[in-house]
């Protein structure tokens, strides 16, 4: 039995070949006696997959009602685990502030070819990216390609690690072949795949610069986020310049009209290896944060797509999705300020503000758990988050046990997990460590599944070791974004539904669900605290069955934030004893109104006829409430008992009515409740700068031709607070704003709709009320700014053109969807 390609077996062939066929023995291994893989190459062998076929070619000579009965439940646990599989995963992604966010765009027309390093994920990111190599043989594909292919010139991505290794030989090979190809060399100063390794070899941008010239390069760029940082007299290649990443686009266009073999130095340092250097002090840390006004997001996703981040994240709000950054996982790469939005903030000197309230003088003393009899090998299945200490704390419960006088073994199941994917550490435990056979947990082997995170816990992996009756499963409640976020910002997170399956299988009353992530970062101002609350959590709760003494040296031998472990380990058990006294420990003094959401359709109404009257005057709320109330009457009248229209029209003719323009976001920015948010989320705040694109005065990028963000400092606070005073020109002939296209398109949307939902009116009946209520959610889908906001109105407009016909000619409508 051998995992992946054979090794042994076919030695062992090699070494037996010669014998007489008379007295040379048989081999099984990959394949049986008729040629059928049992064992394949590819894939996972797990231990119910070996377990079967060693079953099956023992059972020639041994049979027993025991291996009938455990392979019996092992069928249908996979079988039943068939149908129960989450609509969400945990895949793996770039991690926040990745310089493969950004490297890996390609111009409009281009496409590029992927290689081996954390760049090979940028295939399944929209990037028109394909096909990948072995280690060195980046590019090489396209010399056999191109006399074949129309395309006249591709890109290929080669990380420096690889470049060193042999990747130079690659562009020795194209450039021999006479390719037209442009080589995207991405410097990001480690091994980031493998753990941040430092790279191997005596290289730097400049000499890259030089041996690549040497080689007869046709022309090379070097591309940065910091150009400021090489010193005069650096010794480029001759012909070298150095532009700033933020003229990626317009470096790519220019190399792929160059014939022969070009590159581009992309020099940015690996986010991780930064976090990391920032942490031990070995690399300076910026000392600003990100902050997104959410009263002045439209929710577009622009910022998500400039950035291709992790960090920028979903937050439900009354008024809709929008966006908020996660201040514990940002790598303050800043990409995300290039969304065109003005709620981007920059907070300069503020650092997280971390819970005041303690407790710790007024929580009582924890009783000692009584935890479980280690008579046999007890399983603990650990599931969450690559980066975020999954393995940590497999590590720690390891050497814990060692501390403590007992047997343990673990095994982490990482892959590319490091990128924000999925990570499962099996960790087995017991009295004396010749006692654990194997380090694996078996299927339906897990005593206790700590799930650090609810989509990994929803999985097949952990999912698949749960047996009920036997496995308690303790998980975090906090609804991670996936990658599937990033790139659709209407993506849901199923989280009844990873309710409901780790329920199914371990039972209700087994299984507790905990928002570790938000009271952890609560009382300790980070989310790298969650797992250790967990592991509290389970400890107190007597699933752990390691002393606290040998847990608390296991913390302190690691060495890393010692106090900040031990209190995150602490306050888990004081959740685990008394969830509702922590709860208001880490509860916010105030809850902002924007995330307290409406009960019924008279509050919808109230609270954003509130707005309007703010926003313009007490006339323009009254016109608001006028329509509603129509729509309100007519559902009532021509659907009875049907529902849902006028509270449509309630939340989506209030978001046309108020459009933000120049006035309103000024009005918006003025307001208390955006200091309140700030307050809420920094302490030690020195200054505020905003990134804006005012339509009167912004410039246009000479790549793009799109209008570029320019920050502003303190002082356009104040010019806020005047213009907000103007909201009485807005739409009049002394309207300086009003005349641009976005604001006439604005104004003609209010119309539109208007004149929309007075047609519903007159025509709704019980069978067209889904289509109504499904154009009057249409301004759902106009969202942003400037061109960002036409693309989402284009798009919205085709949709509300098929459901006008829809609704004007149901039959039609009847046959189209037959």
């Amino acid at each position: 039995v051998e995992e992946k390609r054979a090794v042994i077996e076919n030695q062992l062939k090699e070494q037996l070949y010669n014998w007489r066929p008379d007295v040379r023995p048989r081999v099984i291994g990959k394949y049986d006696e008729e040629r059928d893989w049992i064992l394949p190459s590819y894939g996972e062998l797990t231990p119910a997959r070996i377990a079967r076929v060693i079953a099956k070619r023992i059972a020639r000579f041994y049979e027993s009602d025991t291996i009938e009965s455990r392979l019996a439940f092992l069928d249908q646990k996979e079988k039943a685990l068939e149908r129960k599989t989450a609509s969400i995963q945990r895949t793996p992604y770039f991690c926040s502030g990745c310089p493969h966010n950004s490297s890996t765009k390609v111009p409009e027309g281009s496409r590029a070819l992927a290689g081996i390093g954390c760049h090979w994920l940028s295939q399944f990111m929209g990037r028109n990216t394909d096909t990948f190599t072995q280690m060195g043989g980046e590019g090489v594909p396209w010399v056999g390609q191109a006399p074949f292919s129309k395309t006249g010139h591709v890109f290929a991505n080669l990380g420096d690690g690889t470049y060193f290794h042999s990747g130079i030989l690659a562009i020795r090979a194209c450039i021999a072949a006479g390719v037209n190809i442009t080589f995207k060399l991405l410097y990001n100063d480690a091994v980031a795949m493998t753990g941040g390794q430092p790279m191997h070899g005596p290289l730097d941008p400049a000499m890259i610069t030089r041996q690549l010239y040497a080689e007869g390069v046709e022309r090379i760029v070097v591309v940065t986020d910091e150009p400021e940082k090489y010193p005069i007299g650096t010794e480029w290649a001759p012909g070298v310049r150095v532009e700033h990443r933020d003229r990626l686009d317009g470096v790519q266009k220019e190399l792929r009209e160059i014939e022969g073999v070009t590159a581009l130095v992309y020099d940015q340092t690996c986010a991780a290896e930064k976090r990391r250097r920032r942490k031990r002090g070995k690399l300076p840390d910026p000392p600003r944060r990100v902050f997104i006004n959410d009263a002045v997001c439209e929710g577009c996703g622009d910022c998500s797509v400039q950035s291709n981040c992790l960090s920028v994240v979903p937050l439900e709000t009354e008024f809709g999705r929008k966006r908020a950054i996660d201040q514990s996982a940002c790598n303050k790469d800043f990409s995300c300020l290039k969304g065109f939005c003005p709620s981007f903030v920059t907070v300069h000197g503020g650092k997280p503000r971390k819970s005041k309230r303690s407790g710790d003088k007024t929580f009582p003393r924890l009783p000692e758990p009584s935890v479980p009899a280690l008579d046999r090998p007890y399983g603990i299945l650990v599931t969450g988050v690559g980066g975020t200490g999954v393995v940590t704390i497999g590590a720690l419960l390891g050497m814990a046990a060692h501390l403590d006088g007992k047997g343990c073994s673990t095994l982490d199941m990482t892959g590319l997990a490091q990128k924000g994917g999925a990570v499962v550490s099996h960790v087995r435990l017991a009295a004396r460590p010749e006692d654990i056979h194997a380090v694996r947990i078996s299927a339906g082997g897990a005593d206790l599944v700590l799930g650090c995170d609810m989509v990994v816990a929803g999985g097949f992996e952990a999912l698949s070791k749960i047996e009920r009756g036997r496995t308690r499963a303790v998980i975090n409640a906090q609804k991670a974004p996936t990658a599937a976020f990033v790139r659709d910002p209407d993506a849901v997170f199923p989280e009844a539904e990873l309710h409901r399956l780790i329920e199914e299988a371990a039972g209700p009353e087994q299984a507790a669900f905990v928002d570790a992530t938000r009271i952890a970062t609560t009382l300790l101002g980070d989310s790298i605290a969650t797992n250790l609350f967990m592991l509290g959590f389970a400890w107190q709760k007597g699933l752990v069955p390691i002393a606290e003494a040998a847990l608390m040296q296991a913390i302190e031998l690691n060495g890393i934030a010692v106090e900040a472990n031990k209190q995150a380990f602490l306050w888990g058990r004081r959740a685990a004893h008394d969830l509702a006294a922590v709860e208001a420990i880490a509860a916010p003094q105030r809850v902002p109104e924007s995330l307290t959401f409406s009960r019924d359709l008279d509050e919808i109404v109230a609270r954003r006829a509130a707005i309007l009257t703010d926003y313009q005057d007490a006339a323009y709320a009254e016109r608001y409430r006028a329509l509603v109330q129509q729509v309100r009457e007519a559902e009532a009248a021509r659907a009875p008992g049907r529902s849902g229209l006028a509270e449509a029209v309630g939340r989506y003719w209030f978001k046309l009515l108020a459009y933000k323009d120049e006035y309103e976001v000024a009005r918006l920015y003025g307001a208390p409740a955006f200091r309140e948010k700030l307050e809420a989320q920094f302490e030690g705040t020195e200054k505020l700068t905003l990134h804006l694109s005012p339509p009167l005065f912004a410039n246009a990028d000479p790549d793009t031709g799109l209008p570029v963000k320019r920050e502003y400092g303190p002082w356009v606070f104040t010019l806020f607070k005047w213009m907000a005073k103007l909201k009485g020109l807005r739409g009049t002939a002394f309207d300086p704003f009003g005349y641009s296209k976005e604001r006439k398109v604005e104004r003609r949307l209010i119309a539109d709709y208007e004149a929309v939902i007075g047609e519903i009116i007159a025509a709704l009946d019980h069978d067209n009320h889904a289509i109504a209520v499904e154009l009057a959610e249409i301004p759902e889908q106009i969202r942003g700014f400037g061109h960002v906001k036409e693309t989402h109105l284009e798009r919205a407009k085709a949709q509300e053109a098929g459901l006008l016909e829809a609704f004007r000619n149901p039959e039609r409508g009847a046959e189209a969807a037959e």
